[in-house]
């Protein structure tokens, strides 16, 4: 028997704020939360700005120093966005679920970026003996699930998901399948990211990804003309996925209703997306034909919207296929990434928050600096300013290096 799905928790740490409520209030209010670059030596790299995440105190997640010590920044980031979440859920194993009911799908593009360049220093310069026995265990992409799920005595299936961009919303639609049919009543899912690092930024600089922008505030311009490359950001994205006969049961407050997922590969280049839109497009297509979309919906859809030269008209592209050029038209379209860069593995965790913020209140984020329109992407972007709109259905695309495609389906609750 399938069972419905719906979200009970949402926690975030980005570069437009550190719980839900600031997030929510930036995004609405079109705030930029990218900057110039803060505590990093760049050397000669061209590259001038990133979203950071900002004024980040560890201790006000519940995350003590010793704990600090032993996780790297990104685990941090997933740890903090889990306290608000499941916190928020009030979900407690062993009291209002049972633990092997219980379980952690989060997972990471890159893992612990910072924890992998110091311990290489140590080997380089003092020897492999010198290396720190915590460097594995913080270093790799699955701890931050492994350790969420050590914290809140979550026993059942922990499956975190490494599919570059698309990690975070692959984590919440295998999440959603889990509990759909039976594995689960619980999961804690999403993305956690922390790979603003000059080695980080060296390797996609090099591979010509990123803006060598200098305004901050001009930087992030998806469906932009004169977009060139995406801004590198970090944070994490968590929600807490419940079944819904066992979230009503016991009062909790409910988001919204997960309820379609598509995911496939371009199967075509390591980097570019397949030209045309044709294979993404089929993920939009699954999520919304299993949400049971209609053309009597009104569809919200946060787009990857890198602010790449080829993501960004390829995306529409595959949204005109998607849905007939009609409805693509009608449809509510923004990128948040606009307002908090590209966050790699978490950016499906945090847009799918976005997502969901935006039902539950009924107001579309702007996509902000859009100025000079794209031949190419001529579709209601939501330029600058939000707008309010009776939306029923959400839909949040994520497309990941490997050629990765990824939609997960919301519903307001009814």
């Amino acid at each position: 028997m399938e069972r419905r799905v719906v979200i009970t928790g949402l926690g975030v740490i980005s570069p437009v704020g550190n719980n839900v409520t600031d997030f929510w209030k930036s995004l609405t209010e079109g705030r930029c939360g990218i900057d110039f670059i803060q505590g990093l030596d760049m050397g000669q790299l061209p590259i001038k700005v990133a979203g950071q995440v900002k004024n980040f105190n560890p201790e006000e997640y519940g995350i003590d120093r010793a704990s600090v010590r032993k996780n790297d920044l990104y685990s941090q980031y997933a740890l903090a966005a889990a306290h608000q979440a499941v916190t928020e859920s009030g979900l407690v194993s062993g009291e209002n679920i049972d633990p092997e009911r219980f379980g952690v799908y989060i997972g990471s593009g890159i893992g612990g970026m910072s924890t992998f360049v110091k311990e290489t220093e140590v080997l380089l310069n003092e020897g492999a003996h010198r290396i720190s026995p915590f460097f594995v265990p913080m270093m790799i992409a699955n701890i931050a699930s492994g350790n969420i799920a050590i914290k809140y005595n979550a026993e059942g299936p922990c499956l975190p998901i490494v599919t570059a961009c698309a990690t975070g919303t692959n984590s919440a639609g295998e999440a959603f399948r889990a509990i759909k049919y039976g594995y689960a009543d619980a999961i804690i899912t999403g993305g956690a990211e922390a790979a603003v690092h000059p080695l980080a930024i060296g390797g996609f600089n090099s591979s010509k990804a990123l803006t060598k922008a200098d305004d901050p505030k001009q930087a992030s311009i998806p469906f932009d003309k004169r977009r060139s490359g995406f801004v590198i950001a970090e944070g994490a994205g968590v929600l807490v996925f419940e079944e819904y006969e066992h979230a009503k049961a016991r009062g909790a407050k409910i988001y919204a209703e997960v309820c379609g997922y598509g995911n496939n590969c371009d199967a075509y280049h390591y980097t570019a997306p397949r030209p045309g839109g044709v294979v993404a497009s089929k993920v939009i297509k699954m999520a919304l034909e299993e949400a049971g979309f209609t053309a009597e919906d009104k569809l919200y859809i946060n787009a990857h919207g890198t602010s790449t030269p080829l993501n960004d008209k390829t995306e529409t592209a595959a949204i005109k296929l998607a849905l007939g050029e009609e409805l693509a038209r009608k449809a509510k379209i923004s990128s948040t990434k606009s307002m908090t860069g590209h966050m790699l593995g978490a950016t499906g965790g945090v847009e799918l928050v976005a997502t969901a913020l935006a039902l539950k209140n009924g107001i579309v984020p702007p996509t902000i600096g859009l100025q000079e329109p794209d031949e190419e992407c001529d579709l209601d972007y939501t330029p600058n300013k939000a707008v309010e709109c009776d939306l029923t259905i959400g839909i949040s695309n994520t497309f990941g290096f490997g050629g990765h495609n990824s939609c997960v389906a919301l519903r307001t609750v009814k």
